[in-house]
């Protein structure tokens, strides 16, 4: 009974800020916009729409392609920091740990703007290329995939970083003190000891990268330039721009439901681990 009682208030917010709330989109998903007036109809419309028209299908695909990309990138670059700073014993450990994540006390806004300084036509790596003789002709990194890239990538490491110092609870620094006794080469070592322990981590990291990077908004609408269209800015444009908030209805739980995907395969794959 006990149990039960404390758990009232958990589901009760559950209930009013998740529940409800997608009840209410999963209803409007169903309805029709016409000039801006929802009309009372229950249609799977807008689904039919998103899945027949090559825009949205490419909108879908692109999404997917630089979310999945940027958790790569992302994992790829902070997974040797967050490997030294399990293993580091310096005194200096707290302080380079906070280091890593400060990028995270700035606005991921401020970063970007950042980057369109840095990957502008007249930014400094084209500047930097220009004086160094390797090229006569500004390299468009801005208004393209290839900028939202570097962008999101640098701006979710912090993110990625702290996601895989969470999920290096299995590694065990003695079992790689065994191997390299027992004769093991460094790389053996991290072949078949390391990253088999920290694969839990990796996935992890991987999860929270790629929900993070498909949901994302700002960094790709300003490095993209409005070219690179992805689920968030499209529900954006369609529920303030066309005013169709039955297709932007539709669009977030096509993207809920890519979130669930990701989660469910992430499970499966800590049922193989376990």
């Amino acid at each position: 009974m006990l149990p039960g009682l404390l758990l009232l208030p958990a589901c009760a917010v559950t209930l009013v800020a998740f529940l409800l709330p997608m009840g209410w989109l999963a209803r409007l998903s169903l309805g029709r916009a016409s000039g801006g007036v929802l009309l009372d109809t229950v249609t799977a419309e807008n689904y039919v729409r998103f899945f027949t028209d090559s825009f949205y299908l490419g909108v879908l695909w692109r999404s997917v392609w630089v979310a999945s990309s940027v958790a790569v990138l992302a994992v790829l670059a902070a997974y040797p920091i967050a490997l030294f700073l399990f293993r580091s014993r310096s005194r200096w450990r707290g302080l380079l740990a906070v280091l890593t994540i400060a990028p995270l006390l700035v606005s991921s806004v401020v970063r970007t703007f950042g980057w369109m300084i840095i990957l502008g036509d007249q930014g400094w790596i084209n500047g930097a290329l220009h004086l160094a003789g390797f090229i006569t002709a500004p390299v468009h990194l801005m208004n393209n995939v290839t900028g939202v890239l570097i962008g999101l990538t640098e701006i979710m490491m912090p993110t990625t970083t702290l996601a895989l110092l969470a999920g290096f609870a299995r590694l065990d620094l003695t079992q790689e003190e065994a191997a390299r006794t027992l004769g093991a080469s460094p790389w053996r070592c991290f072949c078949r000891i390391t990253l088999p322990l920290t694969a839990p981590g990796i996935a992890v990291a991987g999860l929270v990268t790629f929900v993070l990077s498909i949901s994302s908004f700002i960094t790709p609408s300003l490095l993209g330039g409005g070219r690179v269209p992805m689920l968030a800015s499209t529900i954006y444009e369609e529920a303030l721009e066309t005013l169709n908030w039955p297709l932007a209805a539709a669009i977030s739980l096509i993207l809920i439901a890519l979130f669930g995907t990701a989660l469910l395969a992430y499970e499966r794959l800590a049922r193989r681990w376990a």
